[in-house]
């Protein structure tokens, strides 16, 4: 049977013999440069494909349709139907064909470099899209589609110096803010200086994020980060107290480092008092501090394991396998069963995806401020619970 591939090329002929049946009848043309009727030409090029032979199919149909004033947007239609089909090599070769026309109005002219740097960029040759992105910038009809899709290549190349560049061009010419996405690449600068040591360069960078409106808390936890890594203590715990209490869904984060800096500084008691005062306020909270517990196996103390124990005990779909009720009726023996099951969930919490996007619904094990999928920045959250329903379809299919 003939492939899809096959099957799309067959309609393309149809619409091309039907378009060449119009232009042959009412069109103006001398009869010296008249080429061969199409409806020939449309059936050697059915036989290609009935015999599936898509490869010269396509170089007969590129033959037959020379491009000229008539059929140059047949051929733009081609080759973003290629790039769309991933055939990126077919739709450059399309487009640059269309490009080495001499008489090409300079209007098609920037359709076509438009159309032949995103095949680059689909084909991930992102030197060739950069330089025809930044050609179609300087007051094209394509200069703000230009610009975006500058912002994603540098993205991809992580140049956070020319992504502020071109981020702020186009708050400009598109008339939006980009304020979030600016912030990123300054938190991106920031997280590389403090890697290398630079504190003062990674403060700067991080107030820079800071500036804007709205602001993104990915500056507060690197500047809490900071602190903790120049041992101020002190002004650590406070920026991650004060993340938690704007950004509860940020606690996935923050409490580890406020659990570590505590211990560090040999003041549990303190750290007891600073979470019940803190679920006292937000009793809510008691749940997302047991599944970070989980998750990042945090233990030992009072207050969290108590958050532990309940939320155990609250877990519906954990009691159809523990009875954990019956664990609760005694001490010793039972805080034993306690301790084997949380270490179970511990493990099953780290099998599991522990952030999700919410605009696309990718999963990952680790927060990403841009997601891979969509490429928003700051939406993905952490789970609330442990996922037994994920766990036990990965089960289910080994």
């Amino acid at each position: 049977m003939p492939t899809e591939k096959a099957l799309i090329l067959a309609g393309l002929f149809l619409l091309l013999a039907a378009a060449g049946w119009v232009i042959g009848r009412f069109g103006e043309r001398d009869e010296e440069d008249a080429p061969p009727p199409l409806n020939i030409d449309y059936l050697k090029g059915l036989n290609f494909l009935l015999n599936e032979q898509t490869d010269q199919a396509l170089e007969h149909f590129l033959r037959m349709v020379r491009v000229d004033a008539r059929t140059i947007e047949t051929h733009f239609a081609l080759g973003s139907l290629f790039r769309r089909r991933g055939e990126v090599d077919r739709a450059i070769r399309i487009h640059q064909n269309i490009i080495a026309r001499p008489d090409l109005a300079s209007e098609q002219r920037d359709q076509a470099l438009y159309s032949l740097a995103k095949d680059y960029l689909a084909a991930g040759l992102l030197d060739r899209a950069e330089k025809l992105f930044s050609r179609l910038s300087q007051g094209s009809r394509y200069q703000v589609q230009a610009i975006e899709a500058l912002c994603r290549i540098y993205e991809q190349e992580r140049d956070w110096e020319k992504a502020i560049e071109a981020g702020k061009r186009l708050e400009v010419l598109g008339g939006r803010s980009l304020a979030l996405q600016i912030a990123h690449y300054y938190c991106e600068l920031a997280e590389a200086a403090a890697s290398a040591g630079d504190y003062a360069s990674a403060r700067q960078y991080v107030k820079n994020a800071q500036a804007g409106r709205p602001r993104t808390m990915r500056g507060a936890l690197t500047r809490a980060h900071i602190a903790r890594d120049t041992n101020d203590s002190k002004t650590a715990l406070k920026l991650y107290h004060r993340i938690i209490d704007e950004n509860t869904y940020l606690i996935a984060e923050a409490l580890p480092e406020i659990v570590a800096i505590y211990t560090r500084e040999n003041e549990v008691d303190e750290l007891e008092r600073a979470l019940k005062s803190m679920l006292a306020k937000n009793p809510e909270m008691a749940s997302l501090v047991a599944y970070t517990a989980i998750v990042n196996d945090i233990g030992g103390i009072p207050v969290i394991d108590e958050c532990v124990e309940q939320y155990m005990l609250n877990e519906p779909t954990l009691g159809e396998f523990v009875e954990l009720q019956q664990l609760s009726d005694g001490k010793g023996a039972a805080d034993s069963r306690f301790a084997r099951v949380r270490g179970a969930l511990s493990k099953l919490a780290a099998a599991t995806p522990r952030y999700q996007c919410q605009e696309c619904g990718f999963s990952s094990q680790r927060l990403l401020w841009q997601c891979p999928s969509c490429r928003d920045w700051e939406t993905q959250r952490p789970a609330s619970r442990v996922q037994f329903d994920t766990v036990l379809q990965h089960s289910i299919t080994k």
